[in-house]
């Protein structure tokens, strides 16, 4: 009998100091809760109102002092905290850091945080020759429509860049905060430097080297000088959302009508699809160019970009026609999954109206980017082409667009109503009318 009242009273004895541990716990669980929730409040409140304010991430720790995370209060210790290690659990003198956050899925979120802020839409272009107004005239197109700023990237000879400086830094200060602009050096493998700057018209092969000189641009719109923008840069800049993981450049087809279509009919090498494609407007994730190998016909073995060029025109020098054009269709006819096909009205030519109307989707929504080749612009061969160009060069900056652009465009078109564009010349302010329109909305809403 005594030893059963002994080992009842060992029992309450345990029972007793055990409630005590529990009591106790729960005290300093709940005066951990109470000095949580001031800090809390004014942690956000700081958050609020401080020079962190707009961060996408941003996490704090809970009974350390509100420490923002992977920064370390002086004077006190380091240690990673887990599931089991939480941040209130650990001792006063402690920072948390926690070691999953600050591995590569924090580096990631840097990442994605750095280049949701780099809006910059990067232009580029090729300038040889007599080519300075004509390009100043693109580049001034793709300013007064454009929404996010520009970056130009300007290849020219040596002695037009004094020329390209003098005339940019002399617009108006009111334009200058939406570019910024780089000169480059006409730029060729050393080796074969001459035979790439003959090859069809003077310094047009350059654009072959793009993604090797601008190492450090992921993304790039390239445009031919001849090129002028009717709409925003924004909305072919956004064809970049619609590539898929194979998608490395955007091109429109060479011809909408086969029948007319020069690469069916006359090429003596191989070519993108049915009818070719046009290199006047192209638009390259440069990195996945820079890291692709490509399919080829010299060799079983997939080249990169570098690797490929010069042995392709090495293959194909006598049997190419248009230069450097051929030589993007031959790799893209090994490539074609790599290649993003936009629609004709985003590169519409003389050859889509000389014959009659042949840009279905420019008809329906007009003509979003004008490619004046073959010097339209400068000669009385489509007059159409003309007077959007003498137009756009014309219009002052800062001018009411409507009046100082859209409305004598319309006057000139009329008298080039004898020609086949002439009488589509309606499509080329279609879309205009739509740009200005825009602008002018957006600015009574700013």
């Amino acid at each position: 009998m005594r030893c059963y009242l002994h080992a009842f009273l060992l029992c309450m004895v345990l029972a007793f100091f055990s409630l005590l541990y529990v009591f106790s716990q729960l005290a300093s669980t709940l005066e951990a809760t109470d000095e949580w929730t001031p800090r809390r409040t004014a942690l956000r409140t700081a958050d609020r109102n401080g020079p962190d304010t707009g961060h996408v991430f941003r996490k704090h720790a809970g009974g350390v002092a509100g420490l923002a995370l992977g920064v370390q209060q002086p004077g006190c210790k380091s240690v990673s905290v887990s599931y089991w290690n939480p941040y209130w659990r650990l001792p006063a003198d402690v920072c948390g850091v926690n070691c999953l956050l600050e591995s590569s899925l924090r580096e990631s979120l840097s990442s994605a945080v750095e280049a949701s802020r780099d809006k910059t839409m990067h232009l580029a272009v090729v300038a040889c020759g007599s080519r300075l107004d004509e390009t100043l005239t693109m580049l001034k197109s793709a300013v007064i429509f454009s929404v996010k700023p520009l970056h130009f990237h300007i290849f020219a000879e040596d002695h037009l860049h004094a020329s390209f400086r003098d005339a940019l830094v002399s617009w108006p200060t009111f334009v200058q905060p939406r570019f910024n602009f780089t000169t480059y050096p006409i730029t060729f493998p050393s080796d074969n430097a001459k035979e790439w700057k003959r090859l069809f018209k003077p310094c047009a092969s350059q654009r072959l080297f793009l993604p090797l000189i601008l190492k450090d641009v992921d993304s790039l719109l390239y445009v031919d000088t001849d090129i002028l923008f009717l709409q925003p840069v924004d909305n072919m800049w956004a064809f970049l959302d619609h590539f898929n993981s194979t998608h490395l450049a955007a091109m429109a087809p060479e011809h909408e009508e086969p029948r007319i279509a020069w690469y069916n009919r006359f090429a003596r090498h191989p070519y993108y699809g049915k009818t070719g494609i046009n290199s006047g407007v192209m638009l390259m994730n440069m990195t996945r160019i820079r890291d692709k190998y490509f399919k080829n016909d010299m060799t079983s073995v997939p080249l990169r970009w570098e690797e490929m060029l010069m042995p392709l025109l090495q293959k194909y020098k006598l049997n190419i026609t248009w230069g450097d054009q051929d030589l993007l269709n031959i790799i893209f006819h090994h490539n074609p999954e790599s290649l993003y096909v936009f629609p004709c009205q985003w590169n519409y030519r003389p050859d889509h109206c000389i014959y009659g109307s042949n840009c279905r989707q420019a008809e329906q929504e007009g003509v979003f980017i004008l490619h004046g080749n073959r010097g339209v612009y400068h000669d009385d061969k489509q007059p159409a082409f003309r007077a959007v160009y003498d137009a756009i060069q014309k219009h002052p900056f800062g001018e009411d667009m409507m009046n100082s652009l859209l409305l004598p465009l319309e006057a000139s078109l009329q008298d080039t109503a004898h020609t086949y564009c002439g009488r589509a010349s309606h499509l080329f302010t279609k879309r205009l009318e739509h740009s200005i329109r825009s602008i002018g909305q957006d600015a009574t809403q700013r």
